[in-house]
């Protein structure tokens, strides 16, 4: 009979695993971490940045220093005392002597707070570093 395919291929095991859809599902899952990622790390630290005019982006090793309006110290999204910042800013500098350190501080933290990092900092080894401020709309 023409067309007539025996009944015995059927009933056969499917050895091969399709990973077409796991791949897609994995990629859907590490699109929406990448674009959630950088709320939720702001969202970790709140600061109110003052605003500026001109401000620029910076490229390199970088180090992220926070205060806060409390007058709290964050290096990289951790908290740290005066000594373990003074510390890890120096590990960085020992390890890319072109480390940079952006300091974002709230605008209703105090003058002095911000001039003492600005001087832990530049005790730990780097001499270059930026003001963080948000550009004026």
């Amino acid at each position: 009979m023409a067309g007539f395919s025996g009944g015995e291929d059927d009933d056969e095991l499917i050895s091969g695993i399709n990973v077409t859809p796991l791949v897609d599902v994995v990629l859907v899952l590490l699109i929406i971490f990448m674009v959630t990622a950088t709320y939720i790390v702001r969202a970790a630290i709140e600061v109110e940045l003052p605003r500026a005019a001109h401000g620029g982006d910076t490229t390199g090793t970088i180090l992220a220093v926070v205060l806060t309006r409390d007058g709290k110290v964050y290096l990289d999204g951790v908290e740290r005392t005066e000594q373990e910042l003074v510390a890890r800013t120096r590990e960085a500098v020992r390890k890319d002597a072109d480390t940079r350190a952006i300091i974002s501080a709230d605008k209703g933290a105090l003058h002095g707070a911000v001039v003492r990092a600005i001087d832990l900092v530049r005790d730990g080894g780097v001499t270059r570093f930026a003001i963080h401020v948000e550009r004026e709309r």
